[in-house]
């Protein structure tokens, strides 16, 4: 029988699929991130962006590192597919000006279509459920909620910050 540190099972491909996804965003981020600072974008609260980075790099680990014998729930997978489909819709309704960081552009408007007619920060909604539903998807409970808690504590602070830099043109 193999010694289960060594196996792969549904964790481990749930996470290697999304590094390799969040790696490709990553990439766009940058991109934007340039075009922004290019056109005058100033960011904002760059202090809590190493946190967060540390917070998804720690939440995927743990996914990783779940025993590869957990089966998934598959309406929580399903749900979760449902988050990545709602960041796409984020991501591309904002467009270039997507990226992970907050940067403002002076002059600007605000994006208001896609979801941001409706919400202010969609995106950290979606967020917040991937960071919860996931771990919960493998049964790892525990993980949902701490993971969950701190995620909702840094997005409080980064809402703060964000609805600051852009309080000038609500």
């Amino acid at each position: 029988m193999a010694d289960s540190a060594m196996m792969v099972g549904a964790p481990q491909i749930a996470a290697l699929l999304l590094a390799l996804l969040r790696l490709a965003e990553l990439g766009l981020s940058a991109r934007n991130t340039k075009r922004l600072r290019a056109a005058g974008g100033v960011e904002h609260g760059a202090g809590h962006y190493p946190v967060m980075v540390a917070l998804h790099l720690a939440w995927l680990a743990w996914i990783f590192l779940l025993p590869a014998e957990r089966d998934p729930i598959p309406w929580l997978l399903g749900l979760f597919g449902l988050l990545l489909a709602a960041r796409v819709w984020v991501i591309l309704s904002l467009g270039r000006h997507w990226t992970t960081r907050v940067i403002v552009v002076p002059g600007r408007p605000l994006v208001r279509h896609g979801p941001y007619r409706w919400l202010r920060h969609p995106n950290y909604l979606v967020v917040q459920g991937e960071i919860m539903v996931l771990p919960a998807a493998f049964g790892a409970w525990e993980a949902a909620l701490g993971f969950g808690l701190a995620n909702a504590a840094l997005l409080a602070w980064r809402i703060r910050v964000e609805d600051q830099a852009l309080a000038g043109k609500r």
